[in-house]
C-alpha cells in the first residue's frame, strides 16, 4: 500500500466517523463534511491504485 492509499483510507475511516457523529447529534453540516471526506478519500485510494499498478509495471 503506498502513501495515496494509506491517507485516502485515513481519510474515508475519519468522514465515516464524521458522518456518523453528524447524524447522532443531526448536525447536517458535519454529516455533509463527513460525507465529503469519503468521497476524497475513495478518490485519493483509487489513485494510489493506480500509481501502484503503473510502478508495477516498470
Amino acid at each position: 500500500m503506498n502513501e495515496d492509499q494509506t491517507k485516502g483510507k485515513t481519510k474515508d475511516v475519519v468522514g465515516s466517523a464524521k458522518e456518523t457523529f453528524g447524524k447522532a447529534t443531526g448536525d447536517d453540516e458535519t454529516k455533509r463534511s463527513g460525507q465529503a471526506d469519503q468521497a476524497e478519500g475513495k478518490v485519493q485510494k483509487g489513485v494510489g491504485k493506480v500509481k501502484d499498478a503503473f510502478s508495477d509495471k516498470k
